[in-house]
């Protein structure tokens, strides 16, 4: 049961919605899953949705689910694309992975209008600018 379950707190672990280049000269955005602990993570699943009100309406956007058997040490993983359009939105990212045989979980949530220009920092583990889950 889930009650039996240890859920140790998460470290170590972000995302990062990043502007990088195309080949046509454009710009996309792509969410990055962050690995900074000195251990793989493995088994990762990553749940994404977007909801909230936009243009007046209520929104909400498909659930994707995504799986990387391994994540390395200090290392980053692209997730998904972005459309600049749901950026109003809650954008909701649920992480679930495995150090050793501990598991571990968590919620990011990017609140509406934090991914802008203005918030872009850079980031290491990319060598890119984007913005970085706090």
């Amino acid at each position: 049961m889930k009650k039996d379950i240890p859920f140790l707190p998460v470290k170590d672990v972000t995302l990062a919605v990043v502007k990088r280049p195309t080949a046509d000269e454009e710009e996309e955005w792509v969410v990055y899953l962050i690995n900074r602990n000195d251990q793989p993570l493995e088994n990762v699943m990553v749940t994404s949705k977007g909801y909230g009100e936009l243009d007046g309406e209520q929104q909400k956007t498909s659930t994707l689910r995504h799986m990387f058997p391994l994540i390395d040490v200090s290392g980053a993983t692209q997730v998904e694309s972005i459309h600049p359009q749901v950026f109003g939105l809650n954008n909701e990212y649920w992480v679930s992975y495995f150090i050793g045989r501990q598991l571990y979980d968590k919620k990011y949530i990017f609140v509406p209008d934090t991914i802008l220009e203005d918030n872009l920092s850079y980031i290491d583990e990319i060598g890119l600018e984007g913005v970085l889950h706090p």
